[in-house]
């Protein structure tokens, strides 16, 4: 089981894969290249990111799997199921430090133990995706993820704003 690095660390690892993606993503590209791009960076930066990817925003209140990192994922998830689907209800970013304890918990993967997933929104609020990251290790997350994820989706969202959503 991989030991889960302190706030600091942390912190260092975002700043170091957030330079990156921003260098990857520089001048044009797709919203799937973008979702596919951030997934494998996010995932191979981190010991404890055990399923790392997005959940694309098909309409209709259900989210259609994306481009993802790890074990396979759920292939739909319904707005009103699971931690992700409350992520794309509420638009609200949703933190579970142990995932035993989140209502109505999908498990995608039984050896899940924490979870964190941050809704996509354009500045008009409207919602392409939320990206979820899966851990076996429980406690996984915490704040600094919440606040450096936020921000990372913040951007993209921002920056496919134009973006299909089917």
């Amino acid at each position: 089981m991989p030991d889960v690095a302190t706030s600091t660390e942390k912190a260092d690892t975002y700043t170091d894969v957030r330079r990156r993606i921003d260098a990857l993503l520089e001048g044009p590209t797709d919203w799937i290249s973008a979702m596919a791009t951030v997934a494998c960076e996010l995932h191979h930066s981190f010991d404890h990111f055990d399923w790392t990817g997005f959940y694309r925003n098909a309409g209709g209140r259900q989210l259609l799997v994306g481009p993802y990192q790890g074990p396979h994922g759920c292939l739909h998830i319904d707005f009103d199921r699971g931690v992700c689907g409350a992520a794309a209800r509420t638009r609200e970013t949703q933190l579970w430090p142990d995932v035993s304890e989140a209502p109505d918990h999908i498990a995608c993967q039984s050896s899940t133990q924490s979870e964190v997933v941050v809704p996509v929104l354009t500045p008009s609020d409207e919602l392409l995706a939320v990206l979820d990251v899966d851990s076996d290790t429980l406690g996984a997350f915490d704040e600094t993820d919440r606040e450096l994820l936020e921000a990372l989706c913040r951007t993209l969202g921002e920056r496919f704003s134009d973006a299909e959503l089917r």
